[in-house]
């Protein structure tokens, strides 16, 4: 082993060892990275004088920002995936990071794991999905509730075909508290709840006034995260399996709320 992939084991180690400060320090920077993100819209993309461009052109700022989005996170996971069949390395980087954190994490902690990850089990995801497009039906907002089926439909496509694809085995997992079955990587409940969470932050900015918009995103950050998280501590899921379910969810997200807003600049320019 060359001292590059040594030294990238013991970071990973090191990692697991504090596996607890870092979700609390990485919940916070997903905060500050959404209010920032925010603030950067709304002052560019969409600022609050009327704007001197016509709406296309808001349209396309918005495309290429989405587009950037797009890259980075499929760069991400192409680069997880590439690893998965080169010598077995990122799965020395996952045992690494799983053995710290099992020799840190209390056990005490991981009742509380197994709630929160039981927010992105699959049963309920699909019944919010049809309640929220019900509701949205009966307020006569279809192409919303087209675009939010699609959203969490398509993903759960996505992610199965992925871990087809790919048919990595999940980690040993015998605490008792939550039990999984099927391939590992990408994790469902990763890119399952960053889909559903920024679908309902999408909705809240379309439908609610504007100050619940920075609230939702920044509730929606933290319930994905979180989520997500959790399927490390409980060890349901390699931490890289959790990375590359955030970046396939991404990639889904905004895909999908790119098609929406083109929609609805669609209907607005006929309307």
């Amino acid at each position: 082993m060359d001292a590059e992939s040594s030294t990238a084991l013991a970071l990973a180690g090191w990692l697991g060892g504090v596996a607890l400060p870092a979700y609390a320090l990485g919940q916070v920077a997903a905060w500050l990275g959404v209010a920032l993100a925010w603030w950067t819209h709304r002052r560019w993309v969409v600022p609050r004088r009327a704007p001197q461009a016509p709406p296309t052109a808001f349209l396309l700022l918005n495309a290429g920002i989405g587009f950037a989005v797009i890259v980075a996170a499929g760069a991400l996971f192409a680069e997880l995936a590439d690893e998965l069949g080169a010598d077995e390395s990122l799965g020395r980087l996952d045992d690494a990071f799983s053995l710290g954190m099992r020799q840190s994490v209390p056990a005490g902690t991981l009742p509380a794991f197994a709630a929160v990850t039981r927010l992105g089990d699959p049963p309920l995801l699909t019944v919010l999905g049809i309640v929220v497009a019900l509701a949205l039906i009966w307020h006569r907002r279809r192409g919303l509730a087209l675009a939010w089926t699609v959203a969490l439909a398509g993903n759960g496509l996505l992610n199965t075909t992925l871990k087809a694809v790919f048919a990595r085995v999940r980690p040993v997992h015998h605490d008792g508290l939550v039990y999984a079955e099927g391939y590992s990587f990408p994790s469902g409940h990763a890119s399952g709840a960053l889909v559903a969470a920024g679908m309902l932050a999408y909705l809240a900015i379309v439908l609610l006034p504007p100050r619940w918009h920075l609230p939702s995103l920044l509730l929606a950050a933290t319930l994905a995260f979180s989520i997500g998280c959790s399927r490390v501590f409980l060890r349901l899921h390699h931490a890289s399996d959790v990375l590359a379910g955030f970046a396939s969810g991404a990639c889904w997200l905004v895909t999908c709320v790119l098609a929406a807003e083109a929609a609805r600049h669609a209907r607005r320019r006929r309307g």
